[in-house]
């Protein structure tokens, strides 16, 4: 058997070798050349979350980067905190006139309050739901809603938590809507209340304070101009026990009661935080409001606005 040449000189016999080796190469990705393609990573096939899902999947990491950020003290009873709160809270009030008549203010424009980011708060309250009782007076009685305090945007500026120096800083704007009925509304004017707020601690012991001024937008219903202030004095006892002593001051600037101001004062207690399950944690306490300023009943326009009270307050933190 005679084995052919190719013309240069090399065996024919070696073609399938070679159609093989051909076959093998053709057979890889891209040439031959897999080693230099990028491997694919293993999340590849999933589809990118979109930011207003991972938003609200990321809420409570915020909600508890910002409890970790400020002090952990309780929210005041009859003063507006400085702190941010997430949480549901229900106030209802008994108030004695000094004409002799009776408020009953269920919701008392508390309502749910949320913490949207790090530094931010907005609550969404309820109106107040009043009645008004003669009892024995010449007031004529009257039920219904109040003007609505529907909304306010809590901004802080400044926080430390206990280990960091304990205290905080906050400004916040509310706004009030003439919703109520006749006998409980300043119809037509919308009022503005810009306030700063803050708060310091030694311990076990805590000041927290606001200063607000409300801003009515039309002055025909003589809602009148006032500055508010609030001091609450809090001790924390016992782990669960948060006894106050509270200050409430309003100074009419102008209005029918212009150069007028009320003193309220009083004490109070908070009971809590008693966990439920995982955030959820519920507070609840009771305190006591008597007038001190003005020193002397004033009829017309009543001044003080009432004379004593209680206020029951319940929270569902979460």
């Amino acid at each position: 058997m005679s084995w052919r040449t190719s013309k240069g000189g090399q065996s024919t016999a070696l073609w399938p070798t070679r159609l093989v080796i051909a076959l093998l190469i053709a057979s890889l990705p891209s040439g031959g050349h897999a080693a230099d393609q990028p491997v694919p990573s293993p999340d590849q096939g999933q589809a990118p979350v979109d930011p207003i899902t991972d938003y609200f999947l990321h809420w409570y990491d915020r909600v508890d980067a910002a409890y970790a950020s400020q002090p952990h003290w309780m929210t005041p009873i009859t003063t507006v905190t400085p702190r941010l709160e997430q949480e549901y809270r229900y106030d209802q009030q008994q108030q004695f006139l000094q004409n002799g008549a009776e408020i009953n203010n269920y919701f008392a424009g508390k309502g749910l309050e949320l913490i949207p980011t790090e530094t931010n708060e907005v609550l969404i309250n309820v109106p107040g739901f009043q009645q008004r009782l003669p009892e024995g007076s010449k007031v004529k009685p009257a039920t219904g809603f109040a003007d609505g305090n529907f909304v306010t945007v809590k901004q802080r500026l400044l926080s430390a938590n206990e280990e960091n120096g304990n205290y905080i800083l906050s400004a916040f704007m509310g706004f009030q809507a003439p919703t109520g009925i006749t006998a409980f509304t300043n119809r037509p004017a919308w009022i503005v209340t810009p306030t700063l707020a803050g708060g310091i601690g030694w311990g076990d012991f805590d000041v927290q304070g606001t200063i607000g001024y409300t801003l009515p937008t039309d002055y025909r219903n003589h809602p009148g101009n006032t500055l508010l202030t609030s001091v609450t004095f809090q001790y924390h006892l016992f782990d669960v026990f948060w006894p106050e002593f509270a200050l409430n001051n309003t100074q009419w600037t102008s209005g029918p009661r212009a150069g007028r101001n009320q003193l309220l004062i009083g004490p109070g207690i908070m009971f809590g935080r008693f966990k439920i399950y995982d955030h959820i944690k519920l507070n609840f306490g009771i305190a006591y409001q008597v007038a001190v300023v003005p020193d002397h009943h004033i009829t017309s326009p009543l001044t003080p606005l009432f004379n004593h009270g209680w206020v029951l307050s319940a929270r569902m933190t979460f």
